[in-house]
C-alpha cells in the first residue's frame, strides 16, 4: 500500500521560512518521482515543486521559483519542501503525491492527474 504522510506546516509571518516533510512507503522511491501540491480556498489544487526519482531532477512553479527548493533522503524515502520568504498568497493546503508512471519532473509537463497516491494534506498559513 502506498502512503505519503505530510508534516511541517504551520502558522508563519511573511517572510519566514518552514520545511514540509513527506515521508513515503510502499512503492519504488528511486524510481518514480514524487510532487508537491497545494491548494487555496476556493482554488484548484496546483502543482508547486517535483523531484525525479531516478536522478532528482526538480521542477517548480514560477510562483515559487527562487524561494522554494525541493530535495529528498532516499535512506529515510522522504522529500522535503523548504519554503523561504513565505507570502501571504502561499497560504494553502499542502499535499505530496506519487504518480503512476516514472517521468522526470524537469521535461515531462506534468499535470495533477498524474499522481495517483495523495497524502493527506498540511496546512500552511503566512500571515501579512
Amino acid at each position: 500500500e502506498v502512503q505519503l504522510v505530510e508534516s511541517g506546516g504551520g502558522l508563519v509571518q511573511t517572510g519566514g521560512s518552514l520545511r514540509l516533510s513527506c515521508v513515503t512507503s510502499g512503492f519504488a522511491f528511486g524510481d518514480y518521482a514524487v510532487g508537491w501540491f497545494r491548494q487555496a480556498p476556493g482554488a484548484d489544487r496546483e502543482g508547486v515543486s517535483c523531484i525525479s526519482g531516478v536522478d532528482g531532477n526538480t521542477y517548480y512553479a514560477d510562483s515559487v521559483k527562487g524561494r522554494f527548493i525541493i530535495s529528498k533522503d532516499s535512506d529515510k524515502k522522504t522529500v522535503y519542501l523548504q519554503m523561504n520568504n513565505l507570502k501571504p498568497e502561499d497560504t494553502a493546503v499542502y499535499y505530496c503525491a506519487a504518480p503512476f508512471f516514472p517521468f522526470a519532473c524537469a521535461g515531462y509537463k506534468y499535470s495533477r492527474s498524474d499522481f495517483v497516491s495523495w497524502g493527506r494534506g498540511i496546512q500552511v498559513t503566512v500571515s501579512s
